[in-house]
C-alpha cells in the first residue's frame, strides 16, 4: 500500500459549473449559487484507488480573461486538468481551444506533461442543449484528451466517475511511464 498525491486543474469559462462540479465531489451537496471565483480556490480530497491512499489537490480556476495569468502557477506540478463547458453555451465548448491552447504552451515551457479530461457540465439542463454530444467528444480527440464526459452537478450524474475515473488513469499512466523507463537502455 502506498500513498499517492495528485493535483488536479479544473479549467473552463466564467459560469460553466467548474465550482459547482468540485463541490459536489468534495461535500456531496449541490448549491444553486456559488460567488464566482477570484483566481484560483484549492481543495482536498482523500480516497482509496485499490490499495493506494490517494490525497487529490483539486485547484478550481477562474474563468475570467483577467485571471489567465495565474494559469501557469496553477498548472506548474499537475498530473491533470478537467477542462468544462456548459452544454447550454456553445460559445464556452468553442473557447475550450483558447484553454488549450495556453494550456499546451505552459506544459512546453515546463517541460511537463499534463493528461487532460473534457467535460460537458449541467446535463441537468438536457432540454436546453446546444453543444451536441458528437461535438464535446470531437474536441476532446482534437485535443488529445485522455477522455469525455458529460456530467450534472445538480443531480450528481457522473461526478465520482469525472474524478476518480481521473486518478486511475494518472495511477496507470504513472506506472506504465515508470516501467517504460526501467526498461530503457538509457537514462
Amino acid at each position: 500500500m502506498s500513498h499517492l498525491r495528485f493535483k488536479i486543474c479544473v479549467f473552463g469559462d466564467a459560469g460553466v459549473g467548474k465550482t459547482t462540479l468540485t463541490q459536489r465531489y468534495l461535500t456531496g451537496i449541490f448549491h444553486e449559487r456559488y460567488q464566482l471565483t477570484i483566481g484560483t480556490d484549492f481543495y482536498f480530497k482523500k480516497l482509496k484507488i485499490n490499495d493506494d491512499d490517494v490525497s487529490l489537490q483539486i485547484w478550481d480556476f477562474a474563468g475570467e480573461e483577467k485571471f489567465r495569468f495565474m494559469m501557469s502557477g496553477s498548472l506548474l506540478g499537475a498530473q491533470a486538468a478537467i477542462f468544462c463547458y456548459d452544454i447550454t453555451r456553445y460559445a464556452t465548448l468553442e473557447s475550450i481551444n483558447d484553454w488549450y491552447s495556453r494550456f499546451k504552451e505552459i506544459n512546453q515551457q515546463n517541460n511537463q506533461e499534463v493528461l487532460s479530461l473534457v467535460v460537458g457540465a449541467k446535463l441537468d439542463l438536457e432540454e436546453f442543449r446546444t453543444v451536441p454530444r458528437e461535438h464535446g467528444l470531437e474536441m476532446a480527440r482534437n485535443q488529445n484528451a485522455v477522455g469525455w464526459i458529460e456530467c450534472s452537478s445538480k443531480s450528481g450524474n457522473n461526478i465520482m466517475d469525472i474524478f476518480e475515473g481521473l486518478t486511475r488513469i494518472i495511477i496507470r499512466t504513472a506506472v506504465e511511464k515508470k516501467k517504460a523507463k526501467s526498461l530503457s537502455l538509457f537514462p
